[in-house]
This record gives structure tokens, sequence and C-alpha cells, in this order.
């Protein structure tokens, strides 16, 4: 029996904050990678879920180039691509020529998750899970029936069928399953648990002080940043900066005045107090 996404509602990666999948149907895992930002043929050894945790990704505009890495597999034939990092929407590059593409983002402290639907590079359709009457794309409606029928919303697309929602991961459910009848969307629940997939890193890669900073590591006995990703992780370059540049503490220093204050988590957002704004 199929997982199909239903179970998707809620659930995110080890970095507890974000599930971010990319679905693209009609095109490799190579491709899908490639189209999202990687190297051709820049394919890592399979990594878990858990296992992306050692590689520090850097999200923080201000340390330095952000990082970002995707695991990648097929299921009931789509490709998918399970975003860590900073949030990014790469549905109309993943769609062109003819390509389908679905992309689910899930923020735990930025509500709604939204689910949108794109075609040969065009944003088709999509809404926001217990939003539905807020529809996006070129085709808005293409999904209104679908809606009605599950008894979301009203033909007329504006009123909900149950105003007052009492179970709000059950409505969840229910929009999720639209897409999931409607496109064939599956994704194996083990790919949060235990299933190993190849890594592709579609940001900060490859770094231009790798070498440099990975020959430090050595000298200095620390583990050795992956050769294949290119990635620096972000404790290891603070690390290195901290002991090889003189003017580091100054920099800092200097920063401490309008630097983010709060706490950061892979693919997160965060809040300058002092602004109010999202960086």
């Amino acid at each position: 029996m199929s997982d199909g996404i239903q179970w998707m509602v809620g659930a995110t990666t080890s970095s507890g904050w974000m599930l971010d999948v990319h679905f693209a149907r009609g095109i490799d895992a190579e491709e899908l990678a490639h189209r999202m930002g990687a190297p051709r043929g820049a394919r890592a050894e399979p990594m878990t879920d858990a296992e992306i945790i050692d590689l520090d990704i850097d999200a923080y505009p201000d340390r330095g180039p952000s990082s970002a890495v995707v695991r990648i597999g097929e299921h009931a034939g789509w490709t998918f691509a399970i975003t860590y990092g900073p949030y990014l929407d790469r549905l109309e590059e993943i769609s062109r020529d003819g390509v389908e593409a679905v992309h689910h983002h899930y923020n735990s402290e930025h509500p709604p998750t939204t689910v949108m639907y794109a075609r040969d590079g065009r944003i088709v359709c999509g809404f926001g899970l217990c939003e539905e009457r807020h529809r996006y794309g070129q085709e808005p409606d293409l999904l209104l029936s679908d809606l009605v029928a599950a008894g979301i919303l009203h033909p007329d697309g504006e009123s909900y069928c149950d105003p007052d929602i009492d179970d709000y991961a059950d409505r969840k459910r229910l929009g999720l399953a639209i897409f999931e009848e409607r496109f064939g969307l599956s994704l194996p629940r083990t790919v949060l648990a235990e299933a190993p997939l190849p890594v592709y890193a579609i940001m900060g890669s490859p770094d231009p002080d790798f070498e440099e900073i990975s020959a430090w590591a050595a000298a200095d006995g620390r583990p050795l940043p992956d050769e294949r990703l290119r990635l620096i992780p972000a404790g290891l370059r603070d690390d290195c900066q901290r002991a090889t540049d003189p003017q580091w503490w100054e920099r800092q220093t200097r920063l401490r005045g309008g630097v983010a204050i709060g706490t950061f988590h892979t693919s997160g957002v965060l809040k300058d107090r002092a602004r109010d704004t999202e960086l």
C-alpha cells in the first residue's frame, strides 16, 4: 500500500523545524538536483536525515555563503528532493520543458503549509492548507472542484463548509489528499526515518576557500569536510576564522550592534528584534 503524502502533516526533518519537498515528474534524480542548483555529477554518498545534522548547514546571511543540500530519491513515478537550508522555491525552474512539479513547504513557525503545482515553467495552481479560499497560480481554480468534493469549500470558492475547525490536522490531511489523489503523489515515510538517500549541495558549493579551510582542519586534527559536497560547516568556518584572522573579534564586536537574536533552525527564519523584520 502506498504511503501517500497525508502523513506529512506536521512532519519535519531532523531540524525539527521544517519539511520542504519538491516533487518532479518527467526528469530523473540527477536532473532534479541540477535544476535545484547542483553541479552535474556532484552526488555525494547517501545519508540519512539524521546524518545531515553533521553537515552543519549554514543559513545565516551574515556568516559567509549560505549552504543548502538536498536528499533525492524516486518513488511512484515522481522524483523528490528534501531540502535542508534556507527556504528555496525552484518550482518554475524544475518544471520547465514540460515537466510537472509540486512544492510542499511546511514551516512550523510560519503557517500555512503551502502546496503548489507547476507545469512547463509556470505556476498553475496551489493553496495554503486551511487557507484554501486563497488560491494561487495562472489557473487558481483548477482544484476548486476537488476542494468542493472534499467538503472544504462551497462551490463559490470563498466560503468554507465548516468555518469552525476543530481538528486542523484532519483538515490539512484533506488538503494534501487532493494533491495525492489528483497527481498520484506519494512519499515513503522511511525517508524521514532510516532511509539513506544521495545528497547534493545546491547552494554554497563549491566554497572558494574550501582547500584553505580543509588544510587548516587537517593541520588542527579536525574532521575534514566532505570532498564531494565541498561545503564548509558553519562551526568549522568560525573556528578557522577565529584562529587565523586577527581582525575576527573586532568584526564580531561591530556586528553585535545589528546581529539577529534568536535560535537558528535549519531552513528557518531569524528575526532581528531591533527592527522586527525578517532577515
